[in-house]
């Protein structure tokens, strides 16, 4: 055997154990959330961060940039020597075993850094949040509810709305966190990462809000999106920080965060985004209500919703639909069966979480909302 063949595969073994051993790890739960979750990505991922704030723009869209450039390179420099011929019989092994490393280890990293988290329990057993079913009754009972918050807060806002920097989203949602964290150690944040994508334009037209950067430990937002929807964003993408990999909980946290937040507008935020959730459900399962509580919604609130259709029918196109295709492939293989459904849990757990106060408010208003 050509000794550089030889060297390949010895790699390739030792690169694969180590990936083998990862993958079996990830298979207990508790085993991830005890020694991973709760231990070494706590250190690791306050070290990213502390790292990532050193640099004003996004590190991670430099470095996935950096990556693609990479692979793209490699690619051509292999057809370019196919093309004239230049690849020896033993090129012709090595490469495919080259390639097979190489996706082994961007595995491995990707586990290591942040993608663990996809193993660990639902978050929402470690806040005591129940998982009971609710009837279409109790939607149309959560949707009234949304409602008046949303209603409540849209007039309390008014001369209060505003255009967030990335200084202003960062600082209030650290706020909100360290408000939640005084009950909860599972929400403190430490060393805020949160930083605008560089590619805003091609973001949005393949329709992502924002994203978490396991190789940088930030939460890069997308700042063209309309304002109401940002405080949510925000949070939501800070609890992947935490490491909150599933969407469903990603939501549920920055529902929470947003909702005991001083700010008004991030209170608003996080009621409008779950308002918007539950109104699709409803207009689902029951079109006379869907009908009934659109009625009763703020002319404010409803300007928002228009305001956020005309924004991604500018933008988002083609390539969303592709997109989101593709993240359902992701969470499926991450232990999120249902895929981009998995979104709509966040219904089931709000429920939950003021299922007293709708049964005790149901039918009533609401007449205050503190943070």
């Amino acid at each position: 055997m050509h000794p550089a063949i030889s060297i390949q595969l010895r790699r390739l073994a030792i690169i694969f154990s180590i990936a083998l051993l990862i993958f079996l790890f990830g298979l207990s739960s508790k085993a991830v959330e005890v020694v991973y979750s709760d231990g070494f990505y706590q250190l690791s991922s306050v070290a990213q961060r502390f790292f990532s704030a050193l640099f004003p723009f996004a590190l991670g869209d430099f470095l996935y940039a950096a990556l693609i450039f990479y692979c793209l390179w490699s690619v051509f420099r292999i057809l370019r020597k196919a093309a004239r011929k230049q690849l020896t019989a033993e090129a012709r092994f090595v490469i495919p075993l080259r390639f097979i490393s190489f996706s082994l280890i961007l595995y491995i990293v990707f586990k290591l850094l942040w993608g663990l988290n996809y193993s660990r329990p639902s978050i929402s057993v470690r806040l005591g949040i129940s998982n009971e079913k609710y009837t279409t009754k109790d939607l149309v009972l959560l949707g009234d509810f949304l409602v008046k918050r949303v209603n409540l807060l849209d007039q309390q806002r008014k001369n209060q709305k505003r255009a967030y920097t990335i200084t202003a989203l960062k600082d209030n949602a650290k706020i909100a966190y360290d408000k939640l964290a005084k009950t909860n150690p599972f929400f403190s944040y430490k060393i805020p990462s949160v930083k605008p994508v560089m590619f805003s334009w091609l973001i949005s037209k393949i329709g992502i809000e924002g994203y978490y950067c396991p190789l940088s430990g930030e939460a890069n937002l997308n700042m063209r999106l309309p304002y109401m929807d940002l405080p949510f964003v925000t949070s939501h993408e800070i609890s992947h920080t935490l490491g909150v990999a599933r969407e469903d909980e990603a939501n549920l946290i920055g529902y929470l965060v947003s909702i005991n937040s001083p700010d008004i507008n991030f209170r608003y935020s996080g009621y409008y985004t779950i308002l918007r959730s539950v109104l699709f459900e409803i207009r689902v399962k029951s079109p006379e209500d869907f009908s009934r509580l659109l009625k009763e919604i703020n002319a404010g609130t409803l300007a928002d919703f228009k305001a956020e259709q005309v924004f991604w029918r500018k933008y988002n196109g083609d390539m969303s639909a592709y997109m989101g295709t593709a993240l359902d492939k992701f969470l499926k293989i991450n232990n999120q069966k249902k895929g981009t459904d998995s979104y709509q849990d966040i219904v089931l757990w709000v429920f939950n979480l003021h299922k007293q106060e709708i049964i005790t408010a149901s039918g009533t208003a609401v007449k205050t909302l503190q943070p």
